[in-house]
This record gives structure tokens, sequence and C-alpha cells, in this order.
């Protein structure tokens, strides 16, 4: 079992089905504790400038709305964001340009 600030770690990543080019809707699956939550996340951003003439891709990393989550997952956020940023690429792809 993994650490994180000296705490063993309760969240498992199981999977991410985001792929380019479409990184940014994918379904995060994870492992808690021994049961298995899907929720949905994004992050990054992309879009256009000087009159659509350029486009921009901000890739960072991910961000957990804790809002967002279920109850029952709220205390475990920090762990999530962790998990999720260890194991998927930074976000945004750009596809959707």
């Amino acid at each position: 079992m993994s650490l994180i600030n000296n705490t063993p770690q309760r969240v498992k990543f199981i999977s991410y089905t985001g792929k380019y080019p479409n990184l940014c809707s994918g379904v995060l699956t994870l492992e808690n504790d021994g049961n298995y939550e899907a929720f949905w996340s994004s992050g990054g951003g992309c879009g256009f400038y000087n009159d659509y003439a350029n486009a921009y891709v901000d890739s960072g990393a991910w961000e957990i709305d804790v809002s967002a989550l279920p109850e029952e997952l709220r205390p475990f956020a920090a762990e999530i964001d962790e998990v999720f940023n260890d194991n998927v690429p930074q976000g945004c792809c750009g596809g959707c340009l």
C-alpha cells in the first residue's frame, strides 16, 4: 500500500477511458477500499484567439471538483486528485480543435 502524506492510500487507479482526440471526456474508474466508483472529469483547455486565426492548447494538472464528487468520495478528494494526476496524461490534448 502506498502512502500519501504519511497516510495509507485507500484509492487505487483502475482505468481512464479518455484518449485523443477527446482526452477530457473519459470515465475515471477507481477502487476505493474494495468498492469501484466511476465518474467523469476533465482538465486543460483549448480555443482560438486573434479572430480564430490562431489556436491554443493549455495542459496542466487535472483538478477534481470536490462538490461534483459523490458524498461518500469527498473525504478521499486529495487521494483521487493525486491518483488521477499520476495515471492520466495532463489535459487538454487539443483534439477537439
